[in-house]
């Protein structure tokens, strides 16, 4: 039981969990989709008692199990019960997204009543509140809005592409403007609004926080030092006890107003601290590159 690394995929019809289950069975795991959550336990079982058998398991249980999928709770605490770990991946993606993959594919939603967008969006609606429960309990939550087949892939091989199967916390250090809405995977947000501003600086305006001019105007402030200073070492602070509490993966996302300055410089420098560390880090500038600047 203790060798077995098992996996449990789940959440939005739409959200990529097919695209997960093929990512995980190229890193080594025996994959099952549409398992009646009833059957988690025994396929546990068979996994980790099985001579030479798989020492990594995934198993796709979502709302297709339809009234079967209400024995979810009590299979987990059966699993727990019998000593074996688990880790919950759980996908999502805005409903605007998934109404326009059901359109593409010209799929029908589980839980919808028909292929017509109206129909989809209810079913999107009634699929959220039902897993709403299991949503919260998830160790590793990725949003795909914006995330393509690849770059799900290569999350999932640094969660889940450790030795053993092992989950490594990975950190994500993420930069978006406020403007165009907060990251739906965030675990950590923190508003620079309140640095000064490189957009109203004529020579400026028209770069990033990647430029190392802005870099170097944002910095130059003791506000943005002394905050960035303390942010770090929160962060770093947190970090062994995400770990220790089973989390796989932390989203640290930086906003100011467009995502273009002051957000890209602090996320910046965020990631260039924590890759002293242990911690695997990633850096995403969600909004670097869309129209429009900063407004204030």
């Amino acid at each position: 039981m203790e060798d077995l690394r098992f996996v449990i995929v789940t959440g939005l019809s739409g959200a990529g969990k097919s695209e997960a289950i093929r990512a995980l069975e190229d890193l080594g795991h025996f994959c099952v989709d549409n398992l009646p959550p009833a059957l988690l336990p025994k396929f546990a079982e068979l996994c980790a008692d099985a001579h030479g058998g798989p020492r990594r398991a995934a198993a796709v249980i979502d709302i297709r199990g339809g009234e079967f999928f209400q024995d979810v709770y009590q299979a987990l605490e059966q699993l727990e019960s019998a000593g074996i770990a688990y880790s919950i991946l759980y996908l999502e993606a805005t409903d605007e997204i998934l109404v326009r993959r059901f359109k593409e594919t010209r799929r029908r939603h589980p839980l919808s009543g028909g292929p017509a967008a109206a129909g989809v969006l209810e079913g999107i609606h009634a699929e959220r509140e039902a897993l709403d429960g299991l949503r919260g309990r998830a160790h590793s939550l990725i949003d795909t809005s914006e995330t393509t087949a690849k770059q799900l892939r290569e999350q999932l091989n640094r969660i889940y592409g450790g030795p053993g199967g092992s989950a490594t916390l990975h950190v994500v250090v993420g930069s978006f403007g406020f403007k165009h809405g907060i990251p739906m995977d965030s675990d950590l947000v923190l508003d620079v609004r309140f640095l000064p501003n490189p957009n109203y600086v004529e020579a400026l305006h028209e770069y990033d926080g990647n430029n190392p001019a802005v870099a170097a105007y944002v910095l130059r402030w003791p506000v943005s030092r002394h905050f960035i200073r303390r942010l770090r070492n929160l962060v770093l602070w947190l970090l062994p006890h995400y770990s220790a509490e089973g989390k796989a993966q932390l989203s640290v996302n930086i906003g100011c107003t467009g995502g273009r300055h002051r957000s890209v410089v602090v996320a910046n420098e965020l990631a260039a601290a924590l890759h002293r560390t242990r911690y695997p880090v990633t850096v995403h500038h969600r909004d670097v590159a869309k129209e429009g600047s900063e407004n204030r």
